[in-house]
C-alpha cells in the first residue's frame, strides 16, 4: 500500500524520477482543462497519507502528470478531437495546494484525455475508441496562448469514435494499445500513416463486437 486513498479516489498518474532537483517541474492536467505547474522539489518529503498535489473542483479530476524542464512546450488533447499547443512558460509555477489555470477552453460535452511535452521534429499520435489512429507532424499544431479553444486534432465520428489517447513521438517508437476487454496489440509507429489534422485516421486494430480501445 503506497498511498492511502479515499473510497472515491483512484491513481491517475505516476512518474519515475531519480532526484527532486530544483529547476524541474511536474505539470498536472485535469479532465476539465485545468493545468498546474509545481517545482518537483515540493514533492521531496512525502507522507504515508500522501501530500496535496492539486486542488480539484468537485466536478473535475486529475487525468495526467508529466515532467517538464521549465521552458518546454505542451500539447493538450481532448475527447472530441481538439488540441492546444502552448509554451510551458504560459503557466507560472504554483504551490501544491493551488487549483491551477485554464489550459484549454472546452465545449460542455468535451474532456481532456491527454497531455504531452512536445518539441520540433516529432509527430502527434492520436488514437480513438473504435481502433483508429493517425500521426500528424507537430508543425501542424501552431503555438497558441494557453486557455484558448485550440484547433482540430482529429475528426471524431461514429465510425472512429472519441479520442482515448494522445502521445508525442520523437521518432519511430513502439506503442501498446489496450482494449476494454483486455486485449493488447503492440505496434511500431512507423507503420502508422502521417496525415493531416482534420482527418479520421486509419484502422489500427480490429476489435471484437462490443470492445473498445481504452488506453495507449
Amino acid at each position: 500500500n503506497l498511498v492511502h486513498l479515499t473510497p472515491q479516489e483512484k491513481i491517475a498518474a505516476f512518474i519515475s524520477v531519480k532526484s527532486f532537483d530544483a529547476g524541474r517541474y511536474v505539470l498536472l492536467a485535469t479532465r476539465k482543462g485545468i493545468v498546474k505547474k509545481t517545482e518537483i522539489s515540493n514533492f521531496a518529503n512525502p507522507r504515508t497519507a500522501g501530500i496535496i498535489a492539486l486542488g480539484v473542483e468537485d466536478d473535475d479530476a486529475l487525468i495526467e502528470a508529466v515532467l517538464t524542464a521549465g521552458k518546454d512546450e505542451v500539447l493538450l488533447g481532448t475527447k472530441e478531437g481538439m488540441a492546444i499547443h502552448f509554451a510551458e512558460e504560459d503557466v507560472r509555477p504554483m504551490g501544491r495546494a493551488a487549483y491551477g489555470v485554464k489550459g484549454i477552453e472546452l465545449e460542455k460535452t468535451d474532456d481532456v484525455v491527454g497531455v504531452e511535452v512536445v518539441s520540433a521534429g516529432g509527430t502527434v499520435l492520436t488514437l480513438t475508441s473504435n481502433g483508429y489512429g493517425k500521426r500528424t507532424t507537430i508543425d501542424e499544431y501552431r503555438l497558441q496562448s494557453r486557455g484558448g479553444k485550440g484547433i482540430i486534432d482529429i475528426k471524431t465520428t461514429e465510425r472512429n469514435g472519441p479520442v482515448v489517447g494522445v502521445k508525442f513521438l520523437r521518432g519511430d517508437e513502439q506503442v501498446m494499445l489496450i482494449t476494454e476487454k483486455g486485449m493488447i496489440i503492440r505496434l511500431n509507429t512507423a507503420v502508422i500513416s502521417t496525415i493531416g489534422r482534420n482527418t479520421q485516421g486509419v484502422r489500427l486494430i480490429h476489435l471484437e463486437e462490443g470492445d473498445h480501445l481504452v488506453s495507449v
